[in-house]
C-alpha cells in the first residue's frame, strides 16, 4: 500500500516512457501491467522465432506483421483518469463490433438476435459516455470481414455483415439526436486520402482497436496439450497490420479486447508509439481493398413504396424490398415451393415486431420450418446490399425513425415459420400492409401463414428451468439501532433458517475460533519491559531525534514569498494577530525576554481583532492577572520601540558602509544581485529608514548596465533591461524611507529613458538626506531612451512587471494584502464553514492552510487539524513548513505542534499533536479506529484535503471520497486542476449540508505569473568546452536564445473542434501579437472591432486586470473566427506559428571559444528526440540565459537516472580531458603539495610555542570574537585553503557555491554516504544536479529538495513526484520526452512549478523531445472532469460496524455513520439514488452475515478484524477469508512441519492468485509458442489447486446469489417502468400494446436481466457476477468492482494473469522479472513491498486474534512492508552512528516537545584525529545493537507464543499451523526481497 500512498498515483507517478529502444535494459519501458509481448528480450525472441519470424529474405508479410506486433510496448492504464481525460479518441468500428459480437450470450447461430447485438454496442458506448469519454467512431469498408468472431460458423457470416450494416446505419441516424458530439464515419480504408484528411481535421489522441486475440480457457507454460487457436490468421494479421499502421503514424492504440469497466475507470492495455533511434522498422502495411460487396440500386423501389406505403417504417421498407427481391430472383439454396410461405412468415414476424412488447420476446431456441435458416441468410445478404446502397438514405424522409437494428428477431421468425399464431387486429393490419407492398413491387401475392391451433399458453416445459424460484429471496435477520433508521425503506422477507447454512468445515473452523476468542491474554502483558523492548524504545527515541533534526534542516531551507527564510512565531492561546505583527507578548519573547504568559487562553484568536464577543484570558487564571501580564509586556515593547527610533541615524551610517563595500565591485550585475540580497534580508525597522534608498541603488546599478549597453549600441538586444528599469522605478516610489532626492532621481530616470509613467509622489511632506552613493544619471551618452511607444513597450516587454492584484486590500488577519478571493476564503474559515478552493498554481493558495492551522493552535491546546496530502514528499514539506512557522509552549508534556504519520515514517505522537500531517489511508485508519472514537477523533476541528483532485485516481480515489463523506468537521479542499469545479463543488456542498455545515466554493481562474512556452530544437553538432558564461541580464524569458522557439498559445489551437480551453492564458505580449495578426488578416466580413485597439482598450499604464478584459474581447472575436470555416482563422494560426514550426537546426553549438589546438571531438545529434544527447546542450543554453534553476520532468524513473548519469558523465569526461590533464594541471598540483608542506611546518612551530592561558583556565576559546576573526582572516588569505583536486572545476558543474558553505555540503554528503547512496548520485549532486522520484532513498530526496531550495542544486530531473504542491520554485520547467502520462492534468501540475508567486515574475516552459502535435494537444487541452467512485464498499461497511460496536456506540461513531448514510448523492457524478444506496448497503450487510463476519446486531464476528485490516486489498481480502473459513489454509498448512518446502510453495501460488494481481494482454497460441515457452519465467500464472479454486467458485456463487437477490428485490419494490429503450440512443424497442403476445410461445419474462439480452433466451439465471453486472436491466445500480469477489483464473477471466510474484519467489531475480514478465525494474521494489505488507498484515492480525501478543486496533499502522522496514532499520543505524549536531544545529523554531539533550559537537580537529578508528567502532556497535535487538525480539516473540501454545489441545492446532506457514513464507520471501539491496 505504501506504493499507492506514494502516488497519488494508481500511481501519482506513473513514470514510464521515454526510454530509448536501444537501451541496455530491454524491459525498462514496459509497464508493470504488461505481458512479455511488450519487451521480451531479444535473445528469447530470436530463439523463439528463428524458424519463422527471423528467416531473413523469405520472411512473408504475415510473420513480419505478427513479429513486429509482438515487440510493441504496452501498459495497462485507466483510459479516463491516467491517460485520455476528455481528449478525443477514435474507436475503430469493426474492432468494437468484434468485441460485442463475441458475447457468448448473443445468439447469431440458430437465431439472429439483431437487437441484442445493437444493445451490446450501445451498452459498450454508453459505458464510455457515462465515464465522460470523448470519442468518434470510424468504420472502414476494407475491414468488413474483421467483425465476424473467429468462433462463428462461416455460413452465418452474412448475419454479422447485415448486423454491421444495420448498426452503422442506426448509429449514423440516431446518435446525432441523442449525442451530437459522437461522430460516426464510414470510410473506404485506413490508408485512403479521405481518412488522412479526417485525421488531420479531428486530431484524435489515440485509436481504440481489437488485436484479434481471444480469451482462452487455460493459459500458461504449464499446458501440456496443444490448444487450438480460435482466431484465424487473416483476421489477426488484418487487425494487427492496422495497429502497426497507426503506431507508425505516431498514434498509441488502446485495446478494446481485455478492456474492463472498474467503477468509474476504463482499464485497458495501451500500445505505445515511440519515435526513437534504433526502434524496430515496422513493416509496410496496406489496407485490404474493400471486397466486391454487392450494392443494390433501390431508388426505383423506394420511389414506388413512397407512393403506395408511405407509413411503413425503415425496417419494414427494407423487409418489403428484400422479400420482393428474393421472390423475383430466388437463390438456389431455397426451395421455390417453400419460398412464398417462408416470406409470408417473415413479413408476419415483421408485423409482430411492430406490436409485440419486448418483454414477450424471450423465446426458446427453435429449428424452424424447412428452409427458414436459409431464408434468413439469403435475406441477410440482400438486406445488407440494400443498406449499403447510396440511394437508401436518400430515398427515406429525413425525420423518419431508423429502426433497422430491430429488423430480424431470428427466434421469433423461426417459431412463426413453423406455427403462425393468430395475431390481434393491429398485427393483422400491419401484415396486410406489408404483403400488399410486396405484391406491388414483385407482382406476386403471398399466401397467408397457416394459423396455429395450439392453446395460448405462456409457458412450456423449458420455462421452469429458466427462472429462479420466487420465494428464494429471503434474507438473514439483522437489526441495529443506528443502521435501522437508514434501512427503513428496504422491505425484505426474513428467513431465520438460512442462518444455519454453513459447511461442516467452516463450522469446525468457527469452533476453533471460539476457543481462541475465549483464550486468556498472555500474562506477559503486565511484566516489566524486557531488555529487547527497552532497546526498541531507545531506538525509536533515537530515530525520532534523527527525524526531528532532519526536519529542522528541511524547515530552514523553506522561504516565504520574497525569498526570505521563514521566521518561527510562538503561538499563544487566545492571542490575536493584528496587522501582520506579533502581539507584544510574542514580540517580547522574540527579543529574548521570558514571557510569564504561557499558552493557557481560550478562543480562536486569529480573527478576533476588533470583533465583538472575543474572549480574553481564561485557562483557569483570572482575567485581571492576564491583563497585568499583557500591560507589562506592552511596556517592555514600547521602550524597545523608542530605542529603535533613535537608531535611524545609525542605520543610515551602516547602509553607507555597505554601499562603500558594494561599490568596490566593478560589475553592475554583481552589484545588483548583492544589493537585492541585502534588501531581501533587511530588517523591517531598517527598511523604514533606508528601504527606498537601497531600491534606488539597485536602480542605479541597472542604469549603469543600460548605459554601457547603449554605448555598445546594444539597445535593441537589451530592451528588456529597460522594462526592468521601469519596474524598479515604480518599486522605489512604493518603498519606505522616501526622500526628495530619491524621488527626483526616479523622475530623471523616467524622463531620460522615455519610460511609461510611474506613480506620482507628493514631495512636500518628505524630508531629505544625501545619498550614500553617486547616482548613475545624468550620463554622457547620446540617447538613453528606449525608443518604443509607451503602450507597445508595456505590452511587449513589461508584461511580467504589470501590477497584478485582484481587488487587493490590507487585512489584519494576514501579513500581505490579500486579493478579494483570498479574503472570501479567510471569511469562510473564520465562520467555521467548509471551503472548496480552485485556483491555478502560483495563484496564492498556500497561506490558506497555515491560516487554518493558526486558528486551531490559537483556540486551545486540544483541537486538532489534519492535513491530508497525496504524497509523502508533500507530507514532509508541509510538516517542515509548520516547523519553520510555528512553535508553542504547552502546559503539559507529551504534546507537540505537529506530527507526521505515514505507514513507514512518523515523527512525534500522532494523537498528541495539534496539526497532523498524513496521507489518506492513515487518516482513514485513525478515524475508523474504535480506540480513537471517544478521544482523538472527536477532537478533530478541521481537515484540509490538499490536491483534492486525487479523488480521480484509479487506486486511492475511493479513500479520498470516503474521507470527504465521513469528515466529522468542516473541511478545506484545495486544487489547481479540477475540470468540473461547479459539479464537484455542488457535490461537496451536498455532502457537507448533510452534516449541517455550509460549504463555500471559491474559484479564481488567473495565474499570478504568466508561463511562456518554447519548443526546443537541438543543434546538429555539439562541442562542450565548459559551461558558457551568463550573458543575460534583465531578461525573464528565453527570447533570442538559439534553439528555443516561442510557442504562441493560439498557434497551438490547430484543432478547431476543441475550441479555446477556459484556462488558456495569454500574457500581454501574446495578446498584442494576436491583435496585430488579426488586424493584418481581417476582411470586410471578419473585422476586428476598433475598441480592441490597445490605444483605446487600455489605460496609459496597464495593469493585469486591464489586460484580462482586453484578452476577453480578443477571445470573443477568436471564437467567432474558429466557429466559421470561411474565416481567416487558418491564416491566423499560420501567422502566429512561424517560430514554433521552425525546423532550422543550428549547425554546431560551441559552449566556449577555444583554439583549434584545444578543440576535441564533437557530438553529432542525428535524432532531435534523443534526450541523452540533447539535454546538456539545452542546459548550457539555459545557463547562459540565467534561466536556471530548472526541473526536467520525465515520467520514467529509470530514464530520469539515465539522463542524470549521461549529463554527469559528459561533464566529468570533458573536465578530465580539458582541465585536469596536461602540464598546467600537473603544475597546479605541485604548487598545492608545496603549500601543504609549508602549512604543516607552520603548524609544528605553533605547537612548540608556549600558549597564554586566559582567565578561565586553559580554554583558548576565551579569546575575544574580534581576535578570532582576525586570526581566521590572517590564516585564510591563501586560495589553497579551499582547493580540492577532486572537486568539480568551475565551468564543469551547475552548482551555485555562493548559496552553500562547503562544510555544510560535506555534512550532507556524509549523511548520504552512510545510507549507501550510489556514488554517482553524490557526484551529480556535487555538480548541482539531482534526481527526484518515488524510488529514491527518502533522505536523498529530502537533501535534493533542501539544496534545490537553497539554490545550490540548479538542475533536477524528476517524475511527477515534484508536481504535486511541492515548494520548489524554479525559473524553467522542461518536459523531457513524451509519455502516456504526460496528460492535460499532469502538464498543468508540472508547468505550474515554474514562475511561482513571489519567486519569479515569469515562468518558462520548454518542450524537449515531445512532438509538435503533442505540444499543441497539451496547450489546447481541457482539464478532465473528476469522476467519483461508489464509496460504500463492503469492507467499509464492516469497518463501520467494528467502529460502532467496539466504541460502544460512541457519539463520534454514530455521527460518522449518520453523516455517510445521510448523503443524498453518494457518488460524485452519479445520480441522487438514496433508495438504491440503502438497498445496496442492506445486501452488503447480508453478504457479511452469510460470511459469518457480522452478528444479528451488527457486532463483528470471527475473522472480521483480519478482513478489515486487509482493506487495502479489497476484494482479495474476501477471497482470502473464504479460503480461511472453509479450512483450506488449515488443511494446506497442516503439513508445514513435515513438508515445509511444498507447503510454502503452494501457499505462495494461492496468494499470487489473490493479491497484487497484474493482468497481461489477451494472447493467442502463436504468442505462447514463440515467447512464453522459451522464457525463463512461468510468465502466465498456473491454475491454483483444484480445492482452492472450488471454494472460491462456491464463494462467488453465494455472492452472486446475494446480489442477484438485491437486484430482484429492488426491481420488485422500486422499478415500475419497463426497460424498453436502448441505453445510448434512447430508441424505443418493441410494441406498446399487447400485440398478440398471448399467442406467442414466450418463456417467462426476465425481471433481473435486461430484456434486450433476454432476446437470445437468457433468463434470470446468471453464470457469474460479471454476467449479472453486465446484463442487469436498466435502472439498477450494480457496480462489479464493489461486489466482494475475485474472478477465478483462468476459467472466469478473459485475460491471463502475470506470474510475476510466483516467479520472483521461485528465482528472486528482478532482471528475469523485467525481461520475461515485463515488470519494470523501477516498479519491482514497490510491488514487492506491497505484497510484503499483505503478509505482515495477515501475520499481525493472526497474532492479535490468537492473543499471542497484546494488540490494539491501531496496530495496523505499525505494520509495514519489508522495504519500509529496511528503511526504518537504516534510520536506526544512522540515528545510532550520527552526531545530531552534524545534521542540524538547534533551531528557534523547535516545537516545545520533550527532547533529550544533544551531545556537544566535537571540534573539527578532534573529529579528524578520531575518524579513522572511532567512526568504525561506532558503526560496528550500531550494527551489533541492531542484530542483538532483532535476536532478542525474535526470542521474545517465540517464548510468548510458546507460553500460550503450551498445553493446548491438539484440536486447536490448525490456526497455529496456518500462522507458522505464513511466518515461514514471510521469512523466505523477505530473504529474497532483501537480497535485492544487499
Amino acid at each position: 500500500m505504501s506504493a499507492q500512498e506514494e502516488a497519488a498515483t494508481g500511481k501519482v507517478e506513473e513514470d514510464d516512457v521515454n526510454d530509448n529502444w536501444d537501451d541496455d535494459s530491454d524491459g525498462e519501458e514496459s509497464s508493470n501491467t504488461t505481458d512479455t509481448a511488450d519487451d521480451d528480450d531479444d535473445d528469447n525472441d530470436e530463439a523463439a522465432g528463428s524458424d519463422e519470424d527471423e528467416s531473413g529474405d523469405d520472411e512473408d508479410h504475415e510473420s513480419q506483421v505478427l513479429g513486429s506486433y509482438r515487440k510493441l510496448l504496452s501498459r495497462r492504464v485507466d483510459l479516463v483518469g491516467d491517460y485520455a481525460g476528455d481528449e478525443l479518441f477514435l474507436i475503430e468500428g469493426d474492432s468494437m463490433l468484434l468485441r460485442c459480437f463475441s458475447d457468448s450470450k448473443l445468439d447469431f447461430d440458430s437465431g439472429f438476435q439483431m437487437l441484442h447485438a445493437a444493445y451490446n454496442v450501445e451498452h459498450f458506448l454508453h459505458n464510455l459516455v457515462k465515464r465522460k469519454c470523448n470519442f468518434h467512431i470510424v468504420f472502414f469498408d476494407c475491414n468488413r470481414e474483421l467483425c465476424v468472431p473467429p468462433t462463428a460458423d462461416p455460413a452465418n457470416a452474412c448475419k454479422y455483415y447485415l448486423a454491421r450494416a444495420a448498426i452503422v446505419r442506426h448509429l449514423q441516424v440516431n446518435l446525432p439526436r441523442s449525442h451530437p458530439e459522437i461522430v460516426v464515419k464510414v470510410i473506404a480504408s485506413y490508408d485512403s486520402p479521405a481518412f488522412a484528411q479526417y485525421l488531420s481535421a479531428s486530431a484524435p489522441y489515440f485509436v481504440m482497436m481489437h488485436d484479434g486475440a481471444q480469451p482462452q480457457k487455460r493459459q500458461g507454460k504449464h499446458i501440456t496439450h496443444a490448444v487450438a487457436d480460435a482466431s484465424p490468421s487473416a483476421q489477426r494479421v488484418g487487425l494487427r497490420g492496422m495497429i502497426l499502421s497507426f503506431i507508425g503514424q505516431g498514434y498509441n492504440v488502446a485495446l478494446v479486447n481485455g478492456l474492463e469497466w472498474r467503477d468509474t475507470k476504463v482499464m485497458t492495455m495501451v500500445l505505445e508509439a515511440r519515435h526513437r533511434a534504433g526502434s524496430p522498422q515496422l513493416p509496410t502495411v496496406n489496407a485490404a481493398q474493400p471486397g466486391t460487396t454487392p450494392v443494390r440500386d433501390v431508388s426505383a423501389e423506394l420511389q414506388k413504396l413512397a407512393g403506395i406505403a408511405s407509413d411503413l417504417t425503415e425496417r419494414q421498407r427494407l423487409a418489403v424490398i428484400a422479400v420482393s427481391s428474393l421472390l423475383r430472383d430466388s437463390p438456389q439454396s431455397l426451395n421455390k415451393e417453400d419460398l412464398p410461405a417462408l416470406c409470408s412468415s417473415f413479413l408476419l414476424h415483421e408485423a409482430f415486431l411492430a406490436h409485440l412488447p419486448l418483454s414477450a420476446r424471450r423465446l426458446d431456441s427453435d429449428a424452424g420450418a424447412n428452409g427458414a435458416q436459409q431464408l434468413i441468410r439469403a435475406l441477410a445478404s440482400i438486406s445488407e446490399a440494400v443498406l449499403r446502397s447510396p440511394e437508401w438514405p436518400q430515398g427515406l424522409s429525413a425525420g423518419s425513425t431508423c429502426d433497422v437494428v430491430d429488423y430480424v428477431d431470428g427466434r421469433l421468425y423461426l417459431q412463426l415459420s413453423l406455427d403462425a399464431p393468430q395475431g390481434d387486429s393491429h398485427v393483422q393490419g400491419t401484415f396486410e400492409s406489408l404483403t400488399n407492398a410486396v405484391k406491388a413491387l414483385s407482382d406476386q401475392a403471398l399466401p397467408k401463414p397457416k394459423v396455429s391451433q395450439r392453446p395460448t399458453s405462456t409457458s412450456n416445459g423449458h420455462a421452469t428451468n429458466q427462472t429462479e424460484k420466487q420465494d428464494d429471496i429471503a434474507v438473514l435477520p439483522f437489526s441495529n439501532p443506528v443502521f435501522d433508521k437508514h434501512l427503513e425503506p428496504v422491505h425484505l422477507k426474513i428467513d431465520e433458517s438460512v442462518a444455519d447454512d454453513q459447511s461442516y468445515t467452516s463450522h469446525r473452523i468457527f469452533q476453533e475460533l471460539t476457543h481462541w476468542h475465549n483464550a486468556k491474554k498472555p500474562l506477559i502483558v503486565k511484566a516489566p519491559p524486557t531488555r529487547a523492548e527497552e532497546k526498541a524504545a531507545f531506538w525509536a527515541a533515537k530515530r525520532n531525534q534523527l527525524f526531528m533534526a532532519e526536519m529542522r534542516t528541511y524547515a530552514a531551507s523553506l522561504t516565504n514569498a520574497v525569498g526570505k527564510s521563514l521566521e518561527p512565531e510562538t503561538i499563544i492561546v487566545g492571542a490575536t494577530k493584528a496587522s501582520g505583527k506579533d502581539s507584544p507578548a510574542i514580540a517580547a519573547m522574540k527579543s529574548g525576554i521570558e514571557s510569564p504568559a504561557d499558552s493557557e487562553a481560550s478562543d480562536s484568536g486569529a480573527s478576533g481583532k476588533g470583533k465583538p464577543g472575543a474572549k480574553k484570558g481564561g485557562g483557569g487564571k483570572t482575567a485581571a492577572k492576564n491583563a497585568g501580564k499583557q500591560a507589562m509586556l506592552a511596556q517592555i515593547a514600547e521602550s524597545k520601540a523608542k530605542k529603535e527610533e533613535s537608531a535611524g541615524g545609525k542605520v543610515a551610517s551602516a547602509w553607507a558602509l555597505v554601499c562603500k563595500n558594494l561599490q568596490a565591485d566593478s560589475d553592475p550585475r554583481s552589484k545588483f544581485r548583492k544589493a537585492r540580497d541585502y534588501l531581501t534580508n533587511l530588517r523591517a525597522e531598517w527598511r523604514e529608514v533606508v528601504g527606498a534608498e537601497v531600491e534606488l541603488y539597485i536602480l542605479s546599478c541597472v542604469l549603469q548596465y543600460w548605459i554601457d549597453a547603449c554605448r555598445r549600441d546594444e539597445k535593441v538586444e537589451r530592451i528588456e533591461v529597460g522594462a526592468l528599469l521601469w519596474n524598479i522605478s515604480g518599486n522605489v516610489l512604493k518603498g519606505k524611507g522616501l526622500t526628495k532626492t530619491i524621488v527626483s532621481n526616479v523622475e530623471l530616470t523616467v524622463k531620460t529613458l522615455g519610460l511609461p509613467p510611474v506613480p506620482q509622489v507628493s514631495v512636500a511632506a518628505l524630508g531629505d538626506r544625501k545619498l550614500a552613493f553617486m547616482f548613475a544619471l545624468p550620463a554622457r551618452v547620446e540617447s538613453l531612451a528606449v525608443d518604443v511607444p509607451s503602450k507597445e513597450f508595456q505590452l511587449l516587454h513589461c508584461g511580467p512587471y504589470l501590477e497584478r492584484s485582484f481587488d487587493s486590500k490590507p487585512d489584519s488577519r494576514v501579513e500581505f494584502n490579500p486579493d478579494g478571493w483570498q479574503r472570501k476564503v479567510l471569511d469562510g474559515i473564520d465562520a467555521n464553514e467548509s471551503v472548496f478552493v480552485v485556483a491555478p498554481t502560483s495563484a496564492g493558495k498556500t497561506f490558506i492552510s497555515f491560516y487554518a492551522m493558526r486558528k486551531v493552535l490559537e483556540a486551545d491546546d486540544e483541537g486538532v487539524l489534519v492535513y491530508v496530502a497525496p504524497t509523502k514528499a508533500l507530507v514532509n514539506q508541509i510538516a517542515a513548513e509548520i516547523q519553520a512557522r510555528y512553535s508553542k509552549n504547552f502546559k503539559y508534556g507529551g504534546k507537540s505542534v505537529w506530527a507526521i504519520h505515514t505507514r513507514d515514517y512518523r515523527i512525534n505522537n500522532p494523537t498528541g499533536c495539534q496539526v497532523l500531517v498524513t496521507v489518506p489511508h492513515v487518516l482513514q485508519i485513525m478515524l475508523l479506529a474504535p480506540s480513537n472514537a471517544n478521544s482523538w477523533s472527536s477532537r478533530v476541528r478541521r481537515i484540509i484535503f490538499d490536491e483534492v483532485h486525487s479523488i480521480g485516481q484509479a487506486e486511492d480515489g475511493v479513500v479520498w471520497e470516503q474521507l470527504l463523506l465521513m469528515a466529522p468537521c468542516p473541511i478545506i479542499a484545495l486544487s489547481a486542476t479540477v475540470g468540473n469545479p461547479q459539479e464537484f463543488g455542488d457535490w461537496l456542498t451536498d455532502t457537507q449540508k448533510a452534516i449541517g455545515i455550509k460549504l463555500i466554493t471559491v474559484q479564481h481562474t488567473y495565474r499570478y505569473s504568466d508561463l511562456r512556452k518554447y519548443y526546443y530544437v537541438p543543434p546538429k553538432q555539439f562541442a562542450f568546452y565548459g559551461l558558457p558564461e551568463k550573458t543575460a541580464f534583465g531578461t525573464l524569458g528565453l527570447e533570442g536564445l538559439r534553439g528555443f522557439n516561442h510557442v504562441h498559445p493560439v498557434a497551438a489551437l490547430v484543432d478547431k473542434s476543441r475550441g479555446i480551453p477556459e484556462d488558456l492564458g495569454l500574457e500581454p505580449r501574446d495578446c498584442y501579437e494576436l491583435w496585430k495578426a488579426m488586424v493584418k488578416l481581417q476582411s470586410d466580413k471578419y473585422t476586428v472591432p476598433a475598441e480592441l485597439n490597445p490605444e483605446k482598450a487600455l489605460p496609459a499604464v496597464c495593469r493585469k486586470i486591464d489586460i484580462l478584459t482586453w484578452e476577453k474581447g480578443l477571445k470573443e472575436v477568436l471564437r467567432k473566427w474558429i466557429a466559421d470555416d470561411a474565416s481567416p482563422y487558418e491564416k491566423l494560426v499560420k501567422e502566429l506559428e512561424q517560430s514554433f514550426r521552425l525546423e532550422d537546426r543550428e549547425e554546431i553549438q560551441i559552449t566556449q571559444a577555444v583554439s583549434e589546438a584545444e578543440s576535441s571531438e564533437k557530438i553529432t545529434i542525428n535524432n532531435h528526440e534523443d534526450l541523452v544527447k540533447t539535454t546538456l546542450p539545452m542546459l548550457c543554453r539555459l545557463q547562459a540565459q540565467d534561466a536556471l534553476p530548472a526541473i526536467l520532468f520525465n515520467y520514467d524513473r529509470h530514464m530520469c537516472e539515465k539522463l542524470c548519469q549521461a549529463v554527469l558523465q559528459q561533464l566529468q569526461e570533458s573536465e578530465l580531458a580539458q582541465r585536469k590533464t596536461g602540464p598546467k594541471w600537473e603544475k597546479t598540483l605541485e604548487r598545492w603539495e608545496d603549500w601543504k608542506k609549508v602549512q604543516a611546518k607552520n603548524a609544528s612551530k605553533k605547537a612548540k610555542a608556549p600558549t597564554k592561558k586566559g582567565k578561565g583556565g586553559d580554554d583558548e576559546d576565551q579569546m575575544s570574537k574580534l581576535d578570532q576573526q582576525r586570526d581566521a582572516a590572517d590564516s585564510n588569505v591563501s586560495p589553497w585553503d579551499t582547493f580540492n583536486p577532486d572537486a568539480p572545476v568551475d565551468g564543469y558543474h551547475f552548482a551555485d557555491h555562493t548559496r552553500l558553505q562547503l562544510s555544510e555540503l560535506d555534512v550532507y554528503m556524509k549523511q548520504l554516504g552512510r545510507r549507501n547512496i550510489q556514488q554517482w548520485l553524490i557526484d551529480a549532486m556535487q555538480r548541482g544536479i539531482g534526481v527526484h522520484h518515488a524510488g529514491m532513498n527518502r533522505k536523498y530526496r529530502q537533501v535534493v529538495e533542501i539544496l534545490f531550495r537553497k539554490g545550490f542544486l540548479r538542475v533536477i530531473i524528476a517524475t511527477g513526484t515534484l508536481a504535486l504542491g511541492i515548494n520548489m520554485p524554479c525559473k524553467t520547467v522542461v518536459f523531457s520526452g513524451d509519455s502516456v502520462f504526460l496528460t492535460a492534468l499532469n502538464y498543468r501540475q508540472c508547468a505550474g512549478r515554474a514562475g511561482r508567486r513571489g519567486f519569479d515574475l515569469l515562468g518558462n516552459v520548454v518542450f524537449q523531445g515531445v512532438s509538435r502535435q503533442k505540444v499543441c494537444r497539451l496547450i489546447s487541452s481541457r482539464l478532465p472532469d473528476l469522476n467519483g467512485h461508489f464509496p460504500i464498499t463492503t469492507t467499509l461497511v464492516l469497518r463501520l460496524f467494528t467502529l460502532l460496536h467496539e466504541s460502544k456506540n460512541s457519539k463520534y461513531a454514530v455521527g460518522a455513520i449518520n453523516a455517510l448514510l445521510s448523503q443524498p448523492r453518494l457518488y460524485m457524478g452519479g445520480p441522487s439514488f438514496k433508495d438504491q444506496t440503502m438497498h445496496h448497503l442492506r445486501f452488503s450487510i447480508e453478504y457479511l452475515r452469510r460470511q459469518h463476519l457480522l452478528a444479528l446486531n451488527g457486532a463483528p464476528l470471527n475473522f472480521a478484524g483480519l478482513v478489515s485490516h486487509l482493506y487495502f486489498t479489497e476484494n482479495s481480502s474476501f477471497a482470502f477469508h473464504a479460503l480461511l473459513k472453509e479450512g483450506y489454509f488449515h488443511e494446506l498448512c497442516a503439513g508445514i512441519n513435515k513438508s515445509e518446502k511444498s507447503t510454502v510453495e503452494t501457499l505462495m501460488l494461492v496468494l499470487a492468485h489473490l493479491f497484487n494481481r497484474i493482468y497481461c494482454r489477451q494472447v493467442d497460441q502463436e504468442y505462447r509458442e514463440k515467447v512464453v515457452k522459451p522464457s525463463s519465467s512461468l510468465v502466465f500464472l498456473p491454475p491454483m489447486p483444484q480445492k482452492a479454486s472450488n471454494i472460491l467458485r462456491q464463494h462467488n456463487q453465494e455472492t452472486l446469489h446475494v446480489f442477484r437477490t438485491y437486484v430482484q428485490t429492488f426491481v420488485n419494490q422500486h422499478i415500475e417502468h419497463d426497460d424498453v429503450e436502448l441505453p445510448l440512443s434512447g430508441m424505443h424497442a418493441g410494441g406498446d400494446e399487447n400485440g398478440g403476445s398471448e399467442a406467442i410461445q414466450s418463456l417467462p419474462q426476465a425481471k433481473v436481466r435486461s430484456p434486450f439480452v433476454a432476446l437470445s433466451g437468457s433468463g434470470d439465471t446468471f453464470d457469474s457476477i460479471h454476467d449479472l453486472c453486465r446484463t442487469t436491466r436498466d435502472g439498477v445500480f450494480l457496480e462489479e468492482a464493489v461486489i466482494p469477489h475475485v474472478d477465478v483464473y483462468p476459467d472466469e477471466m478473459d485475460v491471463p494473469l502475470n506470474a510475476w510474484l510466483l516467479d520472483f519467489f521461485k528465482h528472486g531475480d528482478i532482471y528475469t522479472l523485467e525481461r520475461a514478465n515485463g515488470i519494470r525494474r523501477a516498479d519491482v521494489w514497490f510491488l514487492l513491498n506491497d505484497f510484503s505488507l499483505v503478509l505482515a498484515t495477515i501475520i499481525t492480525s493472526l497474532l492479535n486474534f490468537m492473543k499471542l501478543r497484546e494488540g490494539t486496533d491501531m496496530d495496523m499502522l505499525d505494520v509495514m512492508g519489508d522495504l519500509d522496514a529496511h528503511d526504518e532499520a537504516e534510520d536506526n543505524d544512522v540515528a545510532g552512528a550520527e552526531d545530531q549536531s552534524e545534521i542540524s544545529a538547534p533551531s528557534a523554531a523547535d516545537s516545545a516537545i520533550s527532547m533529550p539533550d544533544r551531545p556537544k559537537a566535537v571540534t573539527k580537529k578532534q573529529a579528524k584525529n578520531t575518524e579513522s578508528w572511532e567512526d568504525t567502532a561506532d558503526k560496528e556497535e550500531a550494527v551489533n545493537k541492531r542484530e542483538e535487538q532483532k535476536a532478542a525480539n525474535a526470542e521474545r516473540l517465540e517464548s510468548e507464543a510458546a507460553r500460550v501454545l503450551e498445553g493446548e489441545s491438539a484440536n486447536n492446532q490448525g490456526l497455529k499451523d496456518v500462522l507458522k506457514a505464513f511466518q515461514k513464507l514471510h521469512a523466505e520471501f523477505n530473504l529474497k526481497f532483501r537480497a535485492m539491496w544487499a
